[in-house]
């Protein structure tokens, strides 16, 4: 797990070579998280948008797919992968843009989750309209809560709030997880006993989050962390990781 906090640093440090541009990047970041929170998320107009291929339902409330780079990176790795005859949890679904993305790759059935009704309504009317109805399906759940224990999947994929600060509401979740990460930390735990054998859990950091705090998560849930996709933007870099447990821990 030190590899994971030393790349995590060393990619933190990359985008922060100095105070000043750490104060602007800072600055920015909030500047569009309000201009977002105000002009994208509390609209009350439900939006229709093309994204990683898919013609999508947006509700108000819903993190958009389109207009955060978060969700394209995230889907176009999925699109890479042979998901065939696999069971998929997508956390934090939004959109449900993931899970089509998985079932798209092959995916026997995804269970698409999220805390937000208007993210579950949003799914539950992507999925038939592109043609995956038979394969998607979504639970209006706080993370794996709300999900039936017996329940284990290949392939569990989340891209989390970057924020540790109080959300303002069922919108702002998406951005912020609550202090200290409150709102997402038991999603290790969680996943690390829904993970069938020799499955992976596809987590996608930001720069902008607290590495260390999420890596020591990561240990103390019993995974090993390898960095398999990374892209870099104007104000922050998107880090994904396959997270695993090896063979003599998951006996």
């Amino acid at each position: 797990m030190d590899k994971l906090i030393d790349t995590l640093s060393l990619v933190s440090e990359s985008n922060r070579p100095g105070a000043e541009q750490g104060f602007a990047r800072r600055f920015l970041r909030r500047a569009i998280h309000l201009l977002a929170y105000r002009f994208v998320f509390e609209w009350r107009r439900t939006r229709t948008v093309r994204a990683a291929g898919f013609r999508l339902i947006v509700y108000p409330t819903v993190f958009h797919p389109r207009w955060f780079l978060s969700s394209k990176f995230f889907a176009t790795f999925i699109g890479r992968l042979d998901l065939s005859g696999k069971h998929i949890a997508d956390v934090g679904t939004g959109s449900g843009v993931l899970a089509l993305a998985a079932a798209r790759a092959g995916a026997v059935s995804v269970l698409a989750i999220d805390v937000n009704p208007k993210a579950v309504q949003s799914v539950t009317e992507n999925a038939p309209a592109n043609g995956l109805g038979d394969r998607v399906e979504a639970v209006c759940s706080d993370l794996f809560a709300a999900v039936p224990e017996y329940r284990r999947f290949d392939i569990i994929l989340f891209s989390p709030p970057s924020f540790p600060d109080e959300p303002r509401d069922i919108a702002d979740r998406a951005w912020h997880a609550g202090p200290g990460y409150r709102d997402i930390l038991p999603v290790f735990e969680q996943a690390r006993a829904r993970i069938a054998p020799g499955g992976s859990f596809y987590i996608l950091l930001s720069s902008d989050s607290d590495l260390t705090l999420m890596s020591a998560a990561i240990e103390r849930a019993g995974f090993h962390a390898r960095l398999v996709a990374r892209a870099s933007i104007l104000i922050e870099a998107f880090l994904l990781y396959e997270l695993r447990v090896s063979e003599f821990e998951s006996r």
